[in-house]
């Protein structure tokens, strides 16, 4: 598996699967099956959509012959599970514009800058592209990007500034530990005693606090604090009721994230509720070529289930196979005696 972030010519691709979520990867496993090459785009900086962003160590119960898994470990399987095919990921890319050429193939455009001729495409976004839950202060939208982060792309930016962090989940204790020592001053803001965060880094976070190289407040952000149209800090309400106007280079908030249908709505697809209607013999939308699985497609009878996207993988593999390749004779193999997909699977010769 490899991340090409290459702007130059675009990338030639037999299908691009949008979503590297369970469903998007194990379509890029169900493709590779039939000796059909995939490249996995999405948004997030990893793989795994919902399972490795919002649920990483919840118990999963549902997975056929696997008692409990969690999203992080489904995730992991997955990733092992494709590795014979060689599958391109690019993450971090944002699938922005969605394009049918007079020839039939796809022009698939990133914020990224990466462009990609497909042959197929596979929109497997989940409930569409994951953005961070924003800071909502007036006066943000301008800085965002500059002075007020929801993801640390650069940490070494960071060394030696006034920072203040908002959160109480992983993304802000990871960063609040991993930023106090080289920060000038960090403090941590969270709007309740209670924590998301592993007890662990809690702990650690405490710890920094009674050493005094980090501030907590229990409180919630009020209001920017400007000085010629630069960030100069931020105004904190405390629990108790108290103003704190806390001195500030940078705020990183880490409240999560939701799901945006995003770009995906004006591509042209026929919508049902924010939904793409597929049919159930294929899983193709209303633009032939286009496919999707997992929660971003709607039918009579759905069910948002993991078990559910897996199976709608399985047969959209067989339609953009024959898409792709309407002259080849489709045969059903299965993966215990088929020497093709043996040799396919990297499966040595008894």
């Amino acid at each position: 598996m490899t991340s090409d972030s290459s702007h130059g010519e675009p990338i030639l691709a037999e299908v691009v699967i949008i979503g590297a979520g369970p469903c998007g990867l194990f379509q890029a496993f169900e493709l590779g099956l039939l000796g059909i090459g995939a490249h996995l785009i999405d948004s997030l900086p990893r793989p795994g959509g919902q399972c490795t962003e919002l649920y990483p160590d919840k118990p999963i119960y549902d997975i056929p012959a696997v008692p409990v898994l969690s999203g992080q470990e489904l995730t992991e399987r997955l990733l092992q599970q494709i590795k014979p095919f060689g599958v391109k990921m690019h993450l971090g890319y944002e699938a922005s514009e969605l394009v049918r050429r007079e020839d039939g193939r796809f022009r698939v455009r990133t914020t990224a800058g990466a462009v990609f001729d497909a042959g197929a495409v596979v929109i497997a976004a989940g409930v569409g592209s994951f953005q961070p839950r924003r800071l909502g202060l007036e006066g943000c939208e301008p800085l965002e990007g500059h002075s007020i982060h929801y993801r640390v792309r650069d940490a070494s930016e960071l060394n030696g500034k006034r920072l203040v962090i908002f959160g109480g989940g992983d993304s802000a204790l990871d960063w609040t530990l991993a930023l106090a020592p080289t920060a000038q001053s960090l403090t941590l803001v969270h709007r309740r005693p209670e924590f998301r965060a592993a007890p662990a880094s809690v702990a650690k976070m405490q710890d920094l606090v009674a050493a005094g190289r980090v501030r907590y407040i229990e409180g919630l952000a009020q209001s920017l604090i400007l000085a010629d149209g630069a960030l100069a800090g931020v105004n904190v309400k405390a629990s108790d009721g108290a103003l704190h106007a806390l001195e500030a280079d940078r705020v990183l908030a880490f409240f999560g994230l939701h799901p945006k249908l995003g770009p995906i709505a004006d591509w042209g697809l026929q919508l049902e509720r924010k939904a793409l209607k597929v049919d159930t013999e294929k899983f193709e939308t209303s633009v032939p070529g286009v496919f999707a699985v997992g929660d971003i497609g709607t039918y009579p009878g759905k069910k948002k289930l993991i078990l559910s996207g897996f199976h709608e993988a399985a047969l959209a593999a067989f339609g953009i196979q024959h898409h792709l390749y309407p002259q080849k004779k489709q045969f059903l193999q299965y993966t215990t005696t088929s020497p093709v997909m043996h040799k396919r699977l990297g499966v040595p010769d008894n």
